[in-house]
Formats: structure tokens, C-alpha cells, sequence
């Protein structure tokens, strides 16, 4: 082998520590713009919107309604994975993402302008779903994008961490959402949710925390502007092997078994994620205001905030032992801690005593939710080569959202009773997580294995 055939094997050189952090950080702040704007719409989804949008309907048919529209956002996510992912791939992350970034923060904006049905009659919720959906299709091309800047920028040792920072962006997201919604709930009293107001200042309260987003995406724009392109995807650019034609249909023809498998895998987590963020609150106000000792709905909301703070720091230290343990033997671990966490959770929260509930809910947001879920992004995207893995990778993560998340608080709202209480929940959570957890076992170990850099080099020393 010539001089020059090895210099031209070993491109490109890694990414130096400076672009590694910068890139790492704007995936974090980035995703947490996005969060913050998408669940937004999930913390008030059982608070705000049914009185809202649905207020000539019974209180139960409205709550159903709201998280019908909610799921309508879960189920636009893999078509916006798809959308994105095949551009993603094609033509690059950085700047598919900066476009997902923009269209999230209008679309918040845009829900926070929006008219009640007290005002606009069935409009409301009809154009509440047009702007869900669009929430959706930014949101699925946000995650992968993300996560692939911070994983292919990490170095081989860390990915696992690196790729879980920009997923920490999520409870990241949660926490600015909840929090801003409580303050707001407490601030504006009745102007927070009047379904009887017909101006905008009548119900002011739930509106501003969406249109805080207008400032927030200037940030995310300005760090995502200053970010390289990832190495790996200009490595596979530089060695002919981005996708020419539809990464979709490859992913469907090559690897569909690593689908199905990663739908499965991330699905028991999200579950956790969904309950969390949409049911339990609404669920604590109720039940303890029927036991005589109600905790009001900004309480509550500052129970998710706690434990969404928590799961900022607990979901890079699962991926860290991870990159230490493999991805595997980390999240089978990590699903029996959950179903055993998830099952004490409950009971807590169900037991209506104040400090039971705050310990209950705080723990399940910050250590049980994250325990299987803390390495996801790391090890879907894994699954898939660089060329492809935009696709891959947010195809995956977007079904198991529907299959876990999305379908979370509709499933919630027929399985839990005042007569049996969160049991039969805990009972679904629990064939959910061990289906997930079989999905892992049945999926190949990812972590430390050959990078793509060191594929190439080997392929490209056979045939020298």
C-alpha cells in the first residue's frame, strides 16, 4: 500500500475537543428548545385544553379529546422522522436541524395565539390539530438529528454519554415546561384557564409559557448555526457511501428486524415518560382532593419539575455505565429496576398521602423512567451505519414513542378506576417493560465495537 492510499484511508482526524463540546452542548440546548415547545402541550393536555377547546362537552370526553390531539402529535413524529431523516442523511444534520428548530418555535407560538372554542366554535380544535401535527413532524426530525450531532462528535469510549446529553434534553425541556406552566398557574389564577373568557387577556395565563418560545429558539438557532457537521456523516460523504437513493426503503429492505427490534426496545420507557408527563398529574389533583388533603394543580406540577431535574443528571449516568458495561446488560438492568421502582411509585402516589405522592412521583420521573431509557440514544443509533442512521435511528425511537408515549394517557384513562387505582397500569407497565427488555436481549451489543472510520480502513486494506 502507497504512502497516499494510507493518509487517504485514515481520513478524516477526529473532531478536536472544542467543536466535540460545542456540539454537544448545542444538541443539549437544542433539544431541550424543542421539548420545552413540544411538552408544552403534554402538561397542559389534562389541565387547560379540555375546558378550552372541548367546553361544551363532559369533563371526561374533553380530557379524552385533549389526548386524543396529543397522540395525533406521536403519530406525525415518524413521518417527520421519515421527512427529515431522509435529508438528514442525504445532505446533512446540521442544517435539517436548524429548520425543525425553527418550525417548532413558530408552531408554539402559533398555539399560544390560538382562539378557545368559546370563540371561534369547532375551529379551535380543528386548527389545534393542524398545529399539533406540524409540532409532530419538527419533533421527529429533532430527535435523531440531535442525537447523531452529540454521539458521531463523542469520542468511541464516551458515545453512549455523549449521544444521552442531547436526550437529557428532554427532561430538560419538561422541567422549563412544568415549571413555567406552575408559575403561571399560580400567578394568573382564574385568567389561567377561563373557558368563558372571549379575549385574549380573559385566559392569559396558560398562553404565555408558549410564547416565551419566540426568545428561546433565537438561542438555539444561534448555537446550531456555530456547530460543524458531524465527522461521521462527512467521513461517508468523502468515502462515496451516502444514500443516492431513498434511505427509507433501505431501511425497510436491510434492517427491518433492527426496527421492529428498537420500536420495542425504547417503547416501555417512553411509556413512563408519557404517564408521567400527561396522566399522573391531573391524577393527583383528583384523587387527593376526593380524600380530603388536595394538592393543587401547581404542586403538582413541581412534583414532574423535581423529578424531571433528577433525570437530567440520571439519564448521562446510565448511558455512562453503558459505555462502561455495554448497552445491553445496562438496560435489561435497567428494566427490572423500573418495573420494581414503577410498582412502589404507584402505590405511593395512589396512597393520597402528601409526602407518599411528592416521593412517589418524583422518584418515578427521576430514577425509574430513566433507567432502562438513559443509554436509547445511543444504542438505536447504533444499529444503523452512517449513511443511513438518521433514518434509522429516528424511525425507531418515533414508533416506539407511539407505542409507549403517545398512547400512554388514553390507555391510562381506561385502566385506572377509583375502585382498583393504578394497578392495572402497573400491570400493563410491566408486560410492556418486559417486552422491551426482551427486544434488548435480542439485539446486538453495539458498544466498543468498530467505528466507521475503522470500517472503512479495513475494507479499504482488503482490497488494497
Amino acid at each position: 500500500m502507497t504512502e497516499n492510499t494510507t493518509a487517504a484511508i485514515a481520513a478524516p482526524m477526529p473532531t478536536n475537543p472544542k467543536e466535540r463540546r460545542r456540539a454537544v452542548i448545542s444538541s443539549y440546548l437544542g433539544s431541550t428548545v424543542e421539548y420545552y415547545d413540544f411538552l408544552l402541550y403534554a402538561a397542559a393536555a389534562g389541565l387547560v385544553f379540555p375546558k378550552l377547546f372541548f367546553g361544551n362537552l363532559s369533563p371526561e370526553m374533553g380530557v379524552t379529546l385533549s389526548f386524543v390531539i396529543l397522540l395525533i402529535g406521536y403519530i406525525a413524529r415518524p413521518v417527520g422522522s421519515m421527512a427529515f431523516g431522509h435529508f438528514g442523511d442525504k445532505y446533512g444534520r446540521k442544517n435539517v436541524l436548524i429548520i425543525t428548530l425553527l418550525t417548532m418555535g413558530l408552531v408554539s407560538v402559533a398555539i399560544g395565539l390560538m382562539p378557545s372554542s368559546n370563540q371561534i366554535g369547532v375551529w379551535a380544535p380543528i386548527l389545534m390539530v393542524v398545529l399539533r401535527t406540524l409540532q409532530g413532524l419538527a419533533v421527529g426530525g429533532e430527535w435523531a438529528g440531535a442525537t447523531l450531532m452529540a454521539m458521531e462528535h463523542s469520542s468511541e469510549k464516551n458515545k453512549g454519554f455523549g449521544a444521552s446529553l442531547a436526550v437529557a434534553g428532554g427532561p430538560t425541556g419538561a422541567v422549563l415546561s412544568t415549571l413555567v406552566l406552575a408559575i403561571f398557574a399560580g400567578v394568573a389564577g382564574d385568567q389561567f384557564a377561563n373557558p368563558a373568557g372571549r379575549y385574549f387577556l380573559d385566559d392569559w395565563g396558560w398562553r404565555v409559557p408558549f410564547l416565551f418560545s419566540a426568545g428561546i429558539v433565537i438561542l438555539g438557532l444561534f448555537l446550531r448555526s456555530r456547530v460543524t457537521e458531524s465527522p461521521e456523516f462527512e467521513e461517508a460523504l468523502r468515502a462515496g457511501k451516502v444514500q443516492t437513493g431513498i434511505p427509507l426503503v433501505k431501511m425497510f429492505r436491510d434492517a427491518p428486524t433492527e426496527l421492529v427490534l428498537g420500536s420495542l426496545a425504547g417503547a416501555a420507557g417512553l411509556f413512563l415518560q408519557g404517564v408521567g408527563a400527561t396522566f399522573i398529574v391531573p391524577y393527583i389533583v383528583k384523587t387527593t382532593a376526593a380524600a380530603g388533603d388536595p394538592i393543587s394543580r401547581s404542586e403538582a406540577l413541581m412534583m414532574n419539575t423535581t423529578g424531571s431535574v433528577i433525570a437530567v443528571f440520571t439519564i448521562p449516568f446510565v448511558a455512562w455505565l453503558s459505555d462502561r458495561f455495554g448497552r445491553r446488560p445496562t438496560m435489561m438492568a435497567g428494566g427490572v429496576v423500573s418495573v420494581i421502582g414503577m410498582w412502589l411509585c404507584f402505590n405511593a402516589i395512589q396512597s393520597t398521602e402528601r409526602t407518599l405522592v411528592w416521593i412517589g412521583f418524583v422518584t418515578l420521573v427521576g430514577l425509574v423512567q430513566p433507567a432502562q431509557y438513559g443509554p436509547i440514544g445511543a444504542f438505536l443509533s447504533e444499529k444503523f451505519d452512517a449513511a443511513h442512521r438518521y433514518t434509522g435511528a429516528g424511525m425507531t425511537f418515533q414508533m416506539a414513542s407511539i407505542i409507549g408515549a403517545g398512547t400512554a394517557p388514553l390507555i391510562a384513562g381506561r385502566l385506572v378506576n377509583p375502585q382498583v387505582g393504578l394497578t392495572h397500569l402497573a400491570i400493563y407497565g410491566t408486560v410492556l417493560f418486559a417486552i422491551s427488555t426482551i427486544a434488548i436481549f435480542l439485539s446486538k451489543e453495539t458498544a466498543r465495537c468498530q467505528t466507521h472510520q475503522e470500517l472503512f480502513i479495513e475494507e479499504a486494506v482488503f482490497k488494497a
